[in-house]
Formats: structure tokens, C-alpha cells, sequence
């Protein structure tokens, strides 16, 4: 079966580092996805980038600055929703809401042999 919709995009940019009420941020806003019943949520830790300050974030044995990206796809108003509630969660970083087409694929699980 194969379903498609427009949807939108939700780009996260923050880095490793970032915390909220004392765990990683990342984790926090992927937590607050799924209380809200955000479709979908992945985490993506990027090796290495830059923003406006032009510093460079990558590995680093005594800092943990690799930027991070989460990407969400939901409705516009679902994500309407999430954006403030996640920009009252971060002290820095950058969000880019994108139009999407959500192109949705399942299929059946083959049947068993002998059933």
C-alpha cells in the first residue's frame, strides 16, 4: 500500500552539548515529540559544521560540540504547535520548517510457507 500527502519538515540545529533541565537537548525534544504525538522523529549527529559565530564543530575528546540534527515530519499544524514549545527549550540553534511530500510505502509481510 503506498500513501502520499503534503506535509512539512522540521530541521533542528543544535549541538552535542546542548541540555535541558539537565539532559541532552536532542533527547528532550524528541521526548516532547512523542508526548505530543508528533508523527515521527530521528536524531542525526552530523561530524562535523559551522553556523553564523563561523566556529567549527566536530569531535573533540574533551568537548562534546558535534552538531546534531533532528528532523521531524508532520502536519503544518502539528508542527505548529512544536515550535514553541522547543524554542522555549533551547538556549541557541537553528530551525527550517520545509514543505514536503510524504510519500508513506507498506507493504504486507510475506506469508509464511505452510500456513
Amino acid at each position: 500500500m503506498r500513501q502520499e500527502y503534503p506535509a512539512k519538515l522540521l530541521r533542528i540545529h543544535i549541538l552535542e552539548g546542548n541540555k535541558f533541565q539537565g539532559k541532552p537537548l536532542y533527547e528532550a525534544v524528541v521526548a516532547k515529540c512523542r508526548e505530543l504525538k508528533i508523527a515521527g522523529a530521528t536524531v542525526i549527529r552530523g561530524l562535523e559544521g559551522y553556523g553564523e559565530s563561523a566556529e567549527m564543530h566536530r569531535p573533540h575528546l574533551a568537548r562534546h560540540d558535534q552538531p546534531i540534527v533532528i528532523s521531524i515530519v508532520d502536519t503544518a499544524e502539528n508542527l505548529a504547535g512544536l515550535i514553541p514549545v522547543v524554542e522555549e527549550m533551547m538556549g541557541t540553534g537553528l530551525m527550517a520548517v520545509s514543505d514536503v511530500r510524504v510519500v508513506r510505502v507498506q507493504k504486507k509481510a510475506p506469508a509464511q510457507e505452510g500456513t
